[in-house]
């Protein structure tokens, strides 16, 4: 083309582009506070993304608190929020100290409601990404909370969601009432309160590593940072604000139900179940954030120790959506019922079945392999834990004959069988970043450890007894999760024993030794150190710690335990105290996080964006016990679903291979 035709070219598009211009879009929303409207309120309009927030529009509310904004092209990637501050709720008095926000995710709807609720399920879901009223934050992070807050608070009705009203949630947990509760406290804030009240909720709302927050938007982020750290003081506001006439009356506050007693701590969390959850074993994350777990049993069926249903794989969005088939999950390669045995490698699904089969998928869920393509002629059974090492190669934990499968590369086709002196029901293994292969006994007391060049240099060191998961923080400390602490008399479990035999005669002793008389917990966290040392060697215990199964690190290095038979999930403080109170220790118990929807947990995993998610493996002791369970709930025996405990935790990259880290 001449240059002339180049620059009539040019002008042609330019002349286009100027009677044409970019398709802006608009948002039309409401501000509302005790369901009146909010009058003078500043909207504005960002877009989120790992740097400063973009501003996209501003704007002011009407007398009926409604605003229209215009926008442009927001940046790729970006999540969209908006914040409302200021003005005044119908009949009251401008608040300088009001601030609402609603996160509307990468694509908003066309029109929105800002108020009390919205800000809550936002605040909660986005806490690990909101640093006063800048969200900020890696794009999968900042996805994820973003598709959470709808489970929680509709942002077009400025309503509950439809998770947190469904039959998992609405009446068997406290959650709705707790949102509800929170909710109040901004509409008191803004409403019927004084600059006493005020002041008083704005300490108690103050992180334990934080600044007192400023207004309301910054206060819930507080408490949702550490709903834990002042649960009286703030339900004390709220009686204080909304007083009960009577024992049978109604509180004047604006949304219902809420919180008749004062709770442990303000957390908000959701269950979630179907794609074939029933029992669930180990939770990984893949690169996208979605959930994969295998299941012991089969939802529906009446399984346990004694007879069971093999289940599948289970695999969920990062807003716990089933992405897996009902019932059967995914299956294939001959795979039947799943223990400890689920990992993500960067390009497969990696599983491992009761029955000595193993399962390679790909992320749509399809088989990667045949059965025929796993080399050994031996008869496997009881294959558990997957350990995936930097380099790519593949461990597995052959529980019934103490020893483990190796596959060099994550090449299915080369695997061989590896003797280890010292096994003893292997069930987890993790490799560190020296290529050293650690691997827990779940027969026995110790940890093994040994180089993967050279599996004959033998290291073993004593933990609590029923090894169960390992986990690596970023130091590359091994903390270790038994069953019982030192002090507990030890069951007899016959090698080569299945592990639903190890689970029947552990369970017989946990009974006549846990629940007594007289009851008293048992269990043990333990910390190796990667020369072996132990800064406790009897392992961290106490009431906290009972029973403890799966374990797990945050981004901030902070430790997150199971608990099977307290039917709890436990926070307890890393290596690096950072972030907590002063005089806070390595291994001490900051807060311990229970719920209608927890049930008996094995794993807890932490996500990009900071929430925790806890496995329910057992539900009913005597369903998943018994020789003859009692028929009406003989399908009781497995955990109902899993429970997402949202942005209590520091985010953590995905998938979990070697050592924590961070996004």
């Amino acid at each position: 083309m001449k240059l002339k035709s180049l620059h009539q070219a040019f002008f042609t598009l330019a002349a286009f582009v100027a009677i044409f211009p970019a398709q802006a879009a608009e948002l039309a929303g409401t501000v509302y506070v005790a369901t009146q409207p909010v009058t003078g309120s500043t909207v504005t309009l960002f877009a989120a993304g790992t740097g400063a927030p973009k501003q996209l529009a501003e704007g002011k509310s009407d007398d009926c608190g409604a605003f229209n904004l215009t926008y442009g092209d927001a940046p790729v990637d970006s999540i969209l929020y908006v914040v409302a501050k200021g003005g005044a709720p119908k009949g009251g008095k401008a608040n300088d100290g009001l601030a609402l926000l609603s996160v509307l995710g990468g694509t908003p709807p066309k029109t929105v409601t800002v108020n009390e609720l919205t800000t809550v399920a936002s605040a909660f879901t986005s806490a690990r990404f909101l640093d006063g009223e800048v969200l900020s934050g890696k794009p999968l992070g900042l996805k994820i909370a973003a598709g959470n807050a709808p489970n929680l608070v509709d942002p077009v009705t400025g309503s509950w969601g439809k998770v947190v009203i469904d039959p998992l949630n609405s009446s068997m947990t406290t959650t709705l009432a707790t949102l509800d509760t929170l909710g109040s406290l901004i509409c008191a804030y803004a409403t019927v309160a004084d600059d006493a009240w005020r002041a008083r909720f704005l300490k108690a709302a103050t992180p334990p590593s934080g600044n007192t927050p400023k207004n309301t938007l910054e206060a819930m982020a507080g408490i949702a940072r550490a709903p834990w750290s002042a649960p009286k003081e703030l339900y004390a506001l709220f009686d204080e604000a909304y007083p009960l006439p009577a024992p049978d009356g109604r509180r004047s506050a604006p949304f219902a139900p809420y919180l008749v007693w004062s709770p442990d701590d303000f957390c908000l969390s959701l269950c979630f179940s179907g794609g074939g959850c029933y029992a669930n074993g180990r939770f990984m994350f893949d690169a996208e954030g979605n959930l994969w777990s295998g299941m012991n049993w089969m939802p529906g069926s009446q399984s346990g120790v004694n007879k069971s249903t093999g289940g599948g794989v289970g695999k969920y969005a990062p807003n716990g959506t089933a992405l897996s088939p009902a019932i059967f999950g995914f299956r294939g390669m001959g795979i039947d019922g799943v223990g400890w045995g689920t990992a993500v490698a960067n390009d497969k699904i990696w599983i491992t079945s009761f029955n000595g089969k193993i399962l390679v998928m790909n992320f749509d869920g399809s088989p990667a392999a045949k059965e025929s393509d796993v080399p050994f002629k031996e008869k496997l059974l009881g294959l558990m834990g997957i350990g995936i090492a930097n380099n790519g190669d593949v461990w597995i934990a052959d529980g019934s004959d103490n020893q483990l499968l190796y596959f060099p590369g994550g090449v299915l086709k080369d695997g061989k069988i590896v003797k280890v002196a010292g096994l003893k029901s292997p069930f987890d293994i993790v490799i560190d970043d020296e290529n050293r292969v650690w691997v827990a006994n779940s027969s026995g007391d110790t940890v093994t450890r040994f180089p993967a060049s050279d599996p004959t240099k033998v290291e073993n060191f004593r933990a609590g007894i029923g090894v169960r998961a390992l986990a690596l923080d970023s130091k590359n400390n091994v903390w270790v999760a038994s069953n019982m602490d030192l002090k507990t008399p030890q069951p007899k479990l016959p090698d080569g024993i299945s592990i639903m035999e190890q689970f029947k005669l552990i369970t017989a002793a946990m009974f006549k030794y846990v629940m007594g008389p007289p009851a008293r917990p048992t269990g043990a966290v333990n910390m190796i150190r990667p020369d072996g040392t132990q800064p406790a060697p009897e392992g961290f215990t106490g009431e906290a710690i009972n029973v403890p199964w799966g374990i797990n690190i945050d981004g901030n290095d902070d430790v997150w335990v199971g608990n099977m038979w307290a039917r709890s999930v436990t926070l307890l403080a890393g290596d690096d105290t950072k972030g907590h109170p002063a005089g806070t220790k390595t291994g001490d118990v900051i807060h311990m996080f229970q719920s209608g929807s927890i049930q008996m947990i094995t794993d807890v995993s932490i996500d990009p964006a900071g929430n925790v998610w806890c496995a329910n493996n057992w539900n009913s002791l005597e369903a998943a016990a018994s020789p003859d369970p009692k028929r009406p709930t003989s399908t009781w025996g497995g955990g109902s679903g899993f429970t997402v405990i949202y942005g209590v935790a520091a985010p953590v990259k995905t998938p979990r291979i070697g050592k924590v880290r961070q996004p």
